[in-house]
């Protein structure tokens, strides 16, 4: 019995050891070329910017831009689907080098990582039934609104003097679970980015309406570890001669018809 216990401690210590000793965390970009990839973290549901078409390949508009930047690096893209809730503990924990899809840059999140130059600008809209009547933030006052877990939406929502006076605030894993509680008439609004909103109803029958008001103007970045500064400016270096010889358009405009990216 004792050397069974002085075995099962000898085999614990040495877990334990290999736990403390694994930190490949990677902060450079010499690193990301010896290694030959960098990691994308993201929400495969958020479209049009990550997401999974009808064979459940991903593809989306970020998904493009990082495909091309990764190109011109000479490196591969890996994309790692992660709960939304959970991105800045996959991010510090080294399970991924970047937050890549549609992250909007807050001061909050600015105090958790790094972002890129900002690249597009967005708002965070009010997405009803049609005919609701709801076309402003004080009209959502005793009703019950949608946002995704610790998106940008809810902090807006937060922030906002309608906080109190909302009915609830229901926070959901994803967009296109609160979409579906909307559709059902469970929630009565749903507080979502621009970006995502519009191409929803641009993609589906079913009938909905944006309230004239949103919670305001704000900007998609890419986030990084706060020690990755040397990533962040790799990345940045290739953002601005996309956007500089037209490559950054043309992906735009497969994606929204437009050039969108902030100049």
């Amino acid at each position: 019995m004792k050397k069974l216990l002085g075995i099962l401690l000898l085999l614990f210590t040495s877990i334990t050891l290999v736990g403390c000793n694994s930190d490949s965390t990677i902060n450079t970009w010499a690193e990301i070329e010896e290694r030959g990839y960098f990691i994308v973290g993201l929400d495969d549901t958020f479209a049009p910017m990550g997401f999974r078409d009808d064979d459940g390949n991903l593809i989306g508009f970020d998904v493009d831009l990082a495909k091309e930047v990764s190109s011109r690096l000479g490196v591969e893209v890996q994309f790692q689907p992660i709960d939304w809730d959970s991105k800045v503990l996959e991010l510090n924990s080294g399970t991924i080098d970047m937050i890549w899809n549609g992250l909007t840059i807050t001061d909050s999140r600015k105090e958790e990582m790094l972002f890129s130059i900002p690249y597009i600008a967005n708002t965070q809209m009010i997405l009803v039934q049609k005919d609701s009547g709801i076309d402003t933030i004080a009209d959502l006052a005793g009703l019950k609104v949608g946002v995704q877990i610790s998106s940008a939406s809810e902090e807006a929502v937060n922030d906002n003097a309608i906080k109190d006076q909302l009915g609830e605030l229901v926070r959901y894993d994803t967009f296109n679970a609160a979409l579906l509680e909307l559709n059902n008439g469970t929630i009565d609004a749903v507080v979502i980015d621009e970006i995502m909103g519009r191409y929803v109803i641009s993609q589906t029958d079913e009938a909905y309406d944006v309230a004239t008001e949103n919670f305001g103007e704000e900007e998609y970045g890419i986030g990084f570890r706060l020690e990755s500064s040397d990533i962040r400016d790799a990345i940045n270096a290739v953002l601005q001669e996309m956007i500089a010889d037209g490559t950054a358009a043309e992906i735009s405009i497969t994606w929204f018809g437009e050039d969108i990216f902030i100049q």
